[in-house]
């Protein structure tokens, strides 16, 4: 039979705020090497997703860290958006070639001389790939900005029971994070 106290427990997390990327980076992944898994963890969602879901700006990060109102996005290590932009290249490189390919065979093979264009639509892809890596640098660097702006990059993260808390709360204090603290969750939170 399921433990009644643990069903009823109210959830919870962990919140921390970090001064720069690096110190968020490096306390994640302690949290991961720690057993803390991907969801169990996120930041505050950019200033204009809180306005939409708020109705209002807020002037410092201190403002949302226990409201729980305020929207999440999922934690993207550096390593996670270097796999992503490495998927985009090879994606956008495969269909420039298979792009240019395409052509040949639909002309017959009268554009066969023109074997090179396989590879020039591979560049292609390669640089679509390209500028859509920068883009996601930018939007990325442009995030971290912002919340830099308001005070700091804050971190979430949903812990099982109160030994996952001290852990938690340890990790985000070892790596710089301020205001580490916990607060219950609504019941039916996901």
């Amino acid at each position: 039979m399921p433990d009644e106290k643990a069903e009823s427990a109210p959830l919870r997390e962990v919140v921390g705020v970090f001064a720069d990327a690096d110190t968020l980076e490096a306390a994640t992944e302690e949290l991961f090497a720690s057993g803390f898994e991907r969801e169990m963890i996120s930041l505050l969602a950019g200033e204009k997703a809180i306005v939409e879901k708020l109705g209002h700006r807020y002037q410092r990060i201190e403002e949302l860290e226990d409201d729980l109102a305020a929207p999440r996005i999922e934690y993207q290590s550096k390593e996670n958006l270097a796999a992503t932009k490495t998927a985009l290249l090879g994606s956008f490189v495969s269909i420039g070639a298979v792009a240019a390919a395409g052509a040949i065979f639909a002309s017959g093979g009268a554009l066969l001389p023109t074997l090179g264009s396989g590879v020039i639509g591979a560049e292609v892809g390669g640089f679509l790939s390209g500028v859509l890596g920068d883009l996601i640098d930018e939007r990325r660097t442009s995030y971290v900005q912002e919340q830099l702006n308001h005070g700091g990059l804050l971190l979430f993260v949903r812990i099982a029971d109160r030994g996952e808390e001290t852990v938690a709360k340890e990790i985000l204090m070892k790596h710089s994070g301020r205001d580490v603290h916990a607060h219950a969750l609504p019941i039916g939170s996901p």
